[in-house]
C-alpha cells in the first residue's frame, strides 16, 4: 500500500513540478522574467539541459545529488516527458529524501535550465527503547544495525526494524509482541529527530494442547516425545523442557516426526494438514493429521561405479541387507555420517570428489530396490596449506603439528588429527578452528586454508590459601610460548620481556608463608626437541624450606582437640592456630631441594596417541629436629634428624585422544608408570631387621638413600550426549597407586599419598607427599596426621554442561560422585572399601590465570574411627583441575 501511494505521489509530483501560475502562449512553452509555463496538454518539445542546480541538501555535494537523477547537462530530455519523471522516481527510491521536485528555471530556445529542490530526511538524535530489559536492548541495537545515531532514518529503515524486533521475540516465545516506533522532533535541531521504539512483549506464548489425529504406528505420547522444542505445558513429563511456541521450532520438529516415521520404514509418512489456533491469549493449541503410509522392507542392493572397493565390501560396510527395514536415517548414517561410513572410507584415500546417491529403482509393495550410485572422481592430492589468523607462534612451530602437507593424498581422518593438535598446542580457540577445504576440480586438487583465531595463553597464578601455620601465597608465571633460541640474541619477531614463537613452556613459582614456609621452582619443557621430531625435552628443580614450632606450644589444649575431633567432639583444629607466630623455633626445619630432567618420545605403535617419556629425579631431604615423618627405627625412635637422598626413575606410558584440552567433547586419557630408585637394600647385605638396634646414627644411615618402587594408573574418558559444539559431556575417571618396598624394613617414608579434600599441591603435613583429591573430606582426611598412605584408589564421573566457550574465557558447570580410600600397607588396599562422595560445581577458564574454580560436596562416610561423617565440604580450586 505505501508503494503504491508512493508511485501515485511520484507521478503527481512529476506533473505539477513544472507548472506555474502563468501566461500560456499556443506553442505550449513561453518564455519572460518569470519562471517558464508548462502546458501539459501541448505537444512534447525536446530540449537541452543547459544547467541544473540543486537546493535543500547542505551535507551532500551537488554533483553527488545530480548524479542520482541520471539527468546531465547537454542531454536532451523531452518536456513533457518520461526523463523527469524516472528522474524523481530515483530520488525515492534512494531512500533518503521526504520530498522531491524538479523544476524549470528558464528556457531559452531549446535550452532548459533546471533546480532540483529536495528536502532531506531528518538523522537520528537518539534511540530509546521502551519495555525490554537492558540486555534484551544491548541483543537488538546489535540486530538492527544501521538504525543507530547519525543515521537517516527512512520508512524501509523503520519497516525493517519492526521485522527484526517482532522476529527476535517471536524466536524466545513472545509470538504476539507490539512494536510501535515513533519519531520525535528534535527542538534543538529541526534536522534531527528522536526515535522511540515502544515494545508490548505481551505474555510468552505457550502450547496447551497437541492434537494428533491418523497415526496408529506411534502413539501421540511417543509422537510428541520426538518433538523436541513444541511440548504441551501443564505435564509432569515435560517439566524440563521447553513449553514455548516458536513457529521456526514447530517446523522443524514436523520434519522430526517424519524423520522418525522414515527410520522405522514409512518412506511415504506425510503430515497432510497442521493448524496452529489460539486457545486463549497466552497459549495455543496445535493440531496434525498425519498419513502414515506403508512400512517397506529392503530387497535388493546393487551397486554402480565403484572401482576402489568392491561391491561385497560396499555391503558390509553399509550393513543393511535384504530384509531390513528400510531405514533411511541409518542409511544415510552409513554413507556419510558415522565414523566409517562409506563415504569416509573414500576420502581418507583422496576421492574428494566422491558422490554416492542411493536410488530408489523398484518399488513393489512394500519392497524396496536400491542402486548404489557412486561417482568416485579422481583422487586429490593438497596443492596448498595456508595458515591465517597466527600472530603468536612462528609458523613452522603451526606446521609441523600438522598431518597434512602439499603433495599428500587428501585425508579427512588426517584433517581432524590435525585440528586435535592445533588444538592441543593451546594457542589458538579451539571453537574457531577451520580447516577451509576447498577443492579444484579443474585440476583436481584441493587447496587447505587453516583460519585460527589466536589466544592469549600465558598465565600468572596468584593465589591464597590457609595451611598449618596461616596464610601461604603464590606467585606462578607460566610463559606457554617461550623460546629459548633467542634469549641470548637480539630478535625483532617477538614482543614483551621474554622471547617467544617457539612454543616452549617455562614456569617459575614462589610459595611462602614468611618464616614458617618458601618454595621455589622453575621448569623448562620443549615439545619439539631439536624442533624435526615430537621428541620432548624437560628440565626442573626447586628447593623449600619449612619451620617448626617450639614445644611449649604442644599443651593439653592441642591434645584436647586431638582427643575431640577423633570420637565427634568438635573440630581437631578449633583453638590450634591461636597465637601461633609466637612460637616460630628456626631450629627445628627441613630443607628440600631436587633436579630432573625427563624425555618423551611419541610413539607410532599401537597408534600415535600414545607417549614414552622418562625422567630422572633426584631429591635431598634435610631434616633438623624434625618429627613429623615418624621414621620408626629399629631402636624404636623416630628419626628428627638426618640427611635423604633420593634418585630414581619414572618411566610413563601414556595416551591421549581428547579434542580439546580445556573442555574435551571426547576421547580419552590414560597413564601407565612406573618410578623406582635403585634397590640398595637387595645388595647392601645387611640384616635391616636389627640393623642399628642400638647405635641412633647407623639405624639413621639406612635413609640415607631412599628406596622404593611407586606404580600408578590413571584413566578418564569423555562421551558427548549429543552431536552438537555446546552439549553436556560425561567424564568418567579409575585411578589407583600403590606404593612398594624392596625390604620391608625400609619402606620409604617419602613419595606417600595424601588423600583426601581438594587435591591442590603444596604445603602440608605430608610436605614430602604426593596429594591426591577427594571432594567431601577434608585434605589429607583419608591419611590423617600420623599416618602415611602407601595405597589409594579413586573411583568418579561427572557430568558437565557448558556455560560459555569463547576465546577468551570457558566456564562449565558439573555434577559429581566420587568414592576412593587410603591405606597405611599395600597388602590392606581393598578396591570394595570405599568413602563415598557427590556434590556439584563450576570451573572458570581464563587464558592468563587458568582453570579456577569452586566446587560442593558431600561426603557419606565415616574415616579412621572418628563418629563424624565426611560432611558438607567446600573446595577451591586454582590453576589446576581435579
Amino acid at each position: 500500500m505505501r508503494y503504491c501511494f508512493s508511485l501515485i505521489l511520484l507521478t503527481l509530483t512529476s506533473v505539477f513540478c513544472f507548472t506555474t501560475n502563468g501566461y500560456a502562449q499556443e506553442n505550449n512553452t513561453t518564455t519572460n522574467s518569470d519562471t517558464p509555463v508548462i502546458l501539459y496538454n501541448g505537444t512534447p518539445k525536446k530540449y537541452e539541459i543547459a544547467d541544473i542546480k540543486v537546493d535543500g541538501i547542505k551535507n551532500y555535494e551537488d554533483y553527488v545529488l545530480i548524479g542520482i537523477s541520471g539527468l546531465a547537462v547537454g542531454q536532451t530530455i523531452t518536456v513533457p516527458g518520461d526523463d523527469i519523471t524516472s528522474a524523481v522516481k530515483r530520488y525515492w527510491r534512494h531512500g533518503l529524501f521526504s520530498d522531491v521536485k524538479i523544476v524549470a528555471d528558464k528556457i531559452e530556445g531549446n535550452k532548459i535550465y533546471l533546480r532540483i529542490q529536495l528536502t532531506q530526511r531528518p538523522r537520528i538524535t537518539d534511540i530509546a527503547f521502551h519495555g525490554v530489559k537492558k540486555s534484551e536492548r544491548e541483543d537488538l541495537q546489535q540486530k538492527l544495525g544501521n538504525m543507530v545515531k547519525g543515521m537517516q532514518i527512512t520508512p524501509n529503515m523503520i519497516d525493517r526494524a519492526k521485522i527484526i524486533i517482532k522476529k527476535h521475540f517471536d524466536e524466545k516465545g513472545f509470538k504476539n509482541a507490539e512494536v510501535n516506533i515513533i519519531e520525535r522532533e528534535d527542538t534543538a535541531n529541526k534536522e534531527q529527530v528522536y526515535v522511540d521504539v515502544n515494545i508490548d512483549k505481551k505474555a510468552k506464548v505457550k502450547v496447551h494442547k497437541i492434537t494428533i489425529e491418523g497415526n496408529s504406528v506411534l502413539s501421540d505420547k511417543k509422537l510428541k516425545r520426538v518433538m523436541k522444542k513444541t511440548n504441551e505445558k501443564g505435564k509432569l513429563i515435560n517439566l524440563f523442557r521447553t513449553k514455548k511456541f516458536i513457529e521456526e521450532k514447530y517446523e522443524e520438529d514436523k520434519q522430526k516426526i517424519i524423520e522418525k516415521y522414515n527410520e522405522l520404514g514409512y518412506r511415504d509418512a506425510q503430515i497432510v494438514e497442521d493448524s496452529v489456533s489460539a486457545y486463549d491469549d497466552k497459549t495455543v493449541d496445535v493440531y496434525m493429521k498425519i498419513e502414515e503410509g506403508t512400512k517397506y522392507y529392503l530387497r535388493n542392493i546393487t551397486w554402480v561405479g565403484n572401482t576402489v572397493y568392491p561391491s561385497d565390501l560396499l555391503s558390509q560396510q553399509l550393513r543393511m541387507k535384504h530384509g531390513d527395514v528400510y531405514n533411511q536415517k541409518l542409511l544415510n548414517d552409513r554413507i556419510n555420517t558415522d565414523e566409517d561410513a562409506i563415504g569416509n572410507n573414500y576420502y581418507n584415500r583422496g576421492y574428494v570428489f566422491f558422490h554416492l546417491d542411493p536410488v530408489e529403482v523398484n518399488i513393489n509393495n512394500d519392497s524396496i530396490d536400491l542402486e548404489m550410485r557412486i561417482v568416485e572422481g579422481p583422487q586429490a592430492s593438497i596443492k596448498h596449506v595456508r595458515i591465517n589468523g597466527n600472530d603468536r607462534l612462528y609458523e613452522n612451530i603451526v606446521r609441523r603439528e600438522l598431518r597434512v602437507r602439499p603433495g599428500d593424498l587428501f585425508s579427512k581422518e588426517a584433517i581432524e588429527r590435525s585440528y586435535r593438535e592445533i588444538a592441543q598446542m593451546g594457542h589458538f580457540n579451539p571453537e574457531n578452528i577451520d580447516p577451509g577445504i576447498k577443492p579444484n576440480p579443474e585440476d583436481g586438487t584441493v587447496d587447505i586454508n587453516w583460519k585460527l583465531e589466536s589466544k592469549a595463553n600465558d598465565q600468572v597464578e596468584f593465589s591464597a590459601g590457609w595451611g598449618q601455620t596461616g596464610i601461604i601465597g603464590k606467585l606462578s608465571l607460566k610463559f606457554t610460548n617461550f623460546s629459548f633460541a633467542n634469549l641470548f640474541r637480539k630478535n625483532d619477531n617477538y614482543r614483551g620481556f621474554l622471547p617467544q614463537g617457539d612454543g616452549q613452556t617455562l614456569t617459575i613459582s614462589g610459595q611462602t608463608n614468611g618464616q614458617y614456609y618458601q618454595s621455589y621452582s622453575v621448569s623448562f619443557f620443549d615439545p619439539w626437541f631439536g624442533g624435526k621430531r615430537p621428541t620432548s625435552f624437560s628440565v626442573s628443580a626447586f628447593y623449600s624450606i619449612q619451620t617448626d614450632v617450639s614445644s611449649q606450644y604442644y599443651n593439653s589444649a592441642y591434645m584436647n582437640n586431638y582427643y575431640n575431633y577423633l570420637y565427634g567432639y568438635g573440630n581437631m583444629y578449633g583453638g590450634y592456630y591461636d597465637n601461633y607466630e609466637s612460637y616460630y623455633d628456626p631450629d627445628k626445619s627441613i630443607k628440600m631441594f631436587g633436579v630432573s630432567v625427563g624425555w618423551g618420545k611419541r610413539l607410532r605403535w599401537p597408534d600415535d596417541y600414545f607417549t614414552l617419556s622418562a625422567e630422572l629425579s633426584y631429591q635431598r631431604f634435610m631434616l633438623k629436629d624434625w618429627s613429623y615423618l615418624y621414621i620408626m627405627l629399629n631402636n624404636g625412635q623416630y628419626m628428627n634428624t638426618g640427611n635423604c637422598n633420593s634418585l630414581s626413575l619414572n618411566l610413563t606410558l601414556s595416551r591421549n585422544s581428547t579434542d580439546n584440552p580445556i573442555f574435551p567433547r571426547y576421547g580419552s586419557e590414560f597413564s601407565a608408570s612406573l618410578q623406582i630408585t635403585p634397590p640398595y637394600s637387595l645388595f647392601s647385605n645387611k640384616d635391616y631387621s636389627t640393623y642399628g638396634k642400638d647405635n641412633y646414627e647407623d639405624a639413621a644411615s639406612m635413609y640415607k638413600w631412599i628406596e622404593y618402587h611407586k606404580w600408578k594408573f590413571k584413566a578418564k574418558t569423555y562421551t558427548a550426549l549429543m552431536d552438537i559444539q555446546k552439549c553436556p559431556v560425561i567424564m568418567t575417571r579409575t585411578e589407583f597407586g600403590l606404593l612398594g618396598h624392596f625390604n620391608k624394613y625400609k619402606r620409604s617414608p617419602f613419595e606417600t599419598f595424601y588423600v583426601g579434600g581438594d587435591g591442590m599441591t603444596g604445603y602440608s603435613y605430608n610436605y614430602a607427599s604426593e596429594t591426591i583429591a577427594l571432594r567431601g573430606y577434608e585434605n589429607g582426611a583419608l591419611t590423617p596426621y600420623g599416618s602415611e598412605g602407601y595405597a589409594y584408589i579413586r573411583l568418579g564421573a561427572e557430568l558437565r554442561y557448558p556455560l560459555m566457550l569463547e576465546n577468551s574465557t570457558s566456564i562449565y558447570a558439573l555434577g559429581f560422585v566420587e568414592a576412593g580410600n587410603a591405606w597405611t600397607e599395600v597388602g590392606k588396599f581393598n578396591p570394595f572399601s570405599l568413602k563415598r562422595s557427590a556434590g556439584v560445581g563450576v570451573r572458570i577458564f581464563l587464558p592468563m590465570i587458568g582453570m579456577m574454580g569452586i566446587d560442593w560436596a558431600y561426603g557419606f562416610d565415616k574415616i579412621n574411627g572418628s563418629t563424624q561423617y565426611g560432611g558438607s565440604q567446600f573446595h577451591f580450586i586454582i590453576g589446576q583441575e581435579f
